[in-house]
């Protein structure tokens, strides 16, 4: 699913951090659990509920469709930057403290979210909603294993697991209702009372279960090198279309900070005592090939989840919901699978299950390269349907491959590191796929068009219908030019989906460069990404 989430970096501290409480009982344990499982819904949902209202949001903003996306990248990216710090402020300040803090700035941020004039503005409020959200999912997992006991702590993460996986099916699906029958402000509104019931409900049953709390450093110089290269990277995809790509200075300069920037963050973190995020990781072959494949695969699978309700919208005349829709069929096999992958997965080479999820994902985009403008609902509703097997198969085993091996004292550090690596490539996959399906669109758009002369036979016979159909001259070209702009932006769509496809064979080579394991390799950090 869209957004899946691995452990974050607090999740491993538990027993710990915990040692000194007792599980909830009762009342106490059901209202605790709900009220984490609902800021989890919360903050996954507004991942994906935006994906179909892209075409709205650009319209009443007079942008493109490109440039609507930056509403979705800028919140991946700003979230992405705020997952390393989890641990830090969660030790500094108490993890109950943190995470209610996250709830409270994610709520006000989602009103202000809906109450933005402009694109610039509402992308500012999206940066901050995305980087209070940091902390909340893996801090809700911490808090909920501090409420069961331990030989529950399975099922607990399993229950949170459901919930995480049922929000991307839900957000489409209520982000094209909304969108389509009320307002698209109202996809952030949906937020306040949410947030005002967990904020209610963690206050009253955890303030009395706080972390103990100690003064650490934090690496700001990390930090802040953090936060220029992965910035300018992402503002350089997603205006690089728009200022013509290296022609603008604007552009290269933002290819200077992100190159200047990456040099100096690595220098720095694999230097410093307390490093913002720990580079050495990398040297582990296993940390490195899973995370290499989680950053290509979830960053394919996020930017296909972006670019299809956008050409559905646009050139195929669907509705927000009817788009929404159609991305939400991944639920039906997603949601029968995930409690066997979770179950018997321990029992299975990762690589042999990964293997599989890559495999059903090339078929899936080998389906989906073969749309047409003519396809029916179904047709391209059922390569989703396929695509929750390979979504139910693929997490779990990948987090396993990357969490799997590692000291206790380590696997915070790496949940952290690939769960930034994934949201990052999440949003550099979704200004990819748009960027380079704009370039093919156009490209196909002039070549298609270089038939539309006065000699050609069949313009000519289309021409002169339409104009018998009472349409002036300028008015049938209109015409033609739509259907072209269509037919190439359906190849170019084709395209994208046939790469992805190819990918994803190309990575099951991959896989089986890594170290044979279990899923049980990843413990209860892995059980808990779906």
């Amino acid at each position: 699913m869209p957004h899946d989430t691995p452990a974050g970096p607090a999740a491993p501290a538990r027993a710990t951090a915990h040692a000194h409480l007792q599980p909830l009982r009762g009342s106490a344990l059901v209202i605790g659990t709900i009220a984490l499982s609902l800021a989890t819904f919360m903050n996954v949902l507004d991942t994906s509920i935006a994906n179909v209202s892209i075409p709205s949001i650009a319209g009443d903003m007079g942008v493109s469709a490109s440039q609507g996306t930056w509403v979705i990248t800028s919140f991946g990216v700003a979230n992405a930057i705020a997952v390393p710090l989890t641990g830090f402020l969660s030790q500094r300040f108490g993890a109950v403290r943190t995470f209610l803090a996250s709830i409270l700035l994610f709520t006000l941020f989602s009103l202000l979210c809906g109450q933005a004039p402009s694109l610039a503005v509402l992308i500012v409020f999206r940066v901050l909603q995305g980087a209070s959200a940091g902390p909340m999912i893996p801090l809700s997992q911490t808090l909920l294993l501090s409420s069961y006991r331990t030989e529950r702590a399975g099922m607990a993460l399993a229950m949170w697991s459901m919930t995480t996986l049922v929000a991307p099916i839900a957000g489409p699906l209520l982000g094209g209702w909304i969108t389509d029958n009320i307002s698209w402000p109202w996809i952030f509104y949906i937020n306040v009372p949410v947030g005002a019931v967990c904020s209610l409900a963690t206050l009253a049953i955890y303030r009395r279960r706080e972390t103990p709390t100690r003064k650490l450093p934090i690496d700001w110089t990390g930090l802040v090198l953090l936060v220029v290269w992965v910035g300018s990277l992402q503002v350089m995809l997603d205006k690089g279309e728009e200022l013509d790509w290296f022609g603008s200075t604007t552009i290269v300069a933002l290819a200077v900070a992100a190159v200047v920037g990456v040099v100096l963050f690595l220098i720095w973190e694999l230097t410093d005592e307390h490093p913002v995020v720990d580079l050495k990781l990398f040297a582990l072959p296993n940390f490195t090939l899973g995370t290499v494949m989680l950053a290509l695969a979830y960053g394919m699978y996020f930017g296909s989840l972006v670019l299809l309700p956008l050409w559905l919208q646009e050139y195929i005349g669907y509705t927000a919901t009817e788009a929404g829709g159609v991305l939400a069929w991944v639920g039906v096999f997603a949601l029968v699978f995930m409690p066997f992958v979770g179950r018997y997965s321990s029992r299975v080479d990762t690589r042999w299950v990964t293997s599989f999820s890559f495999l059903v994902f090339a078929l899936v985009f080998w389906m989906r390269s073969r749309f047409t403008t003519g396809d029916t609902y179904w047709d391209y509703s059922v390569p989703t349907v396929v695509q929750g097997v390979a979504t139910a198969t693929f997490f779990i085993p990948l987090l396993a491959i990357i969490l799997g091996g590692l000291p206790p004292m380590r696997v915070a550090s790496a949940a952290g590191l690939s769960n930034f690596v994934r949201i990052t490539a999440g949003s550099f996959g979704a200004s990819i796929y748009t960027t380079l399906w704009d370039n093919r669109a156009s490209l196909h758009h002039a070549q298609l068009a270089q038939f539309i002369t006065a000699g050609n036979q069949p313009a000519g016979a289309a021409l002169r219908l339409l104009e018998a159909g009472g349409l002036s001259q300028q008015q049938a070209l209109g015409v033609i030019n739509r259907a072209i702009d269509v037919q190439a932006s359906t190849i170019s769509v084709d395209e994208m989906f046939r790469l992805s496809a190819w990918l994803f064979l190309a990575m099951i080579v991959l896989v089986w460069l890594v170290r044979p394991g279990s899923a049980s390799a990843g413990g209860a950090e892995a059980a808990g990404a779906h």
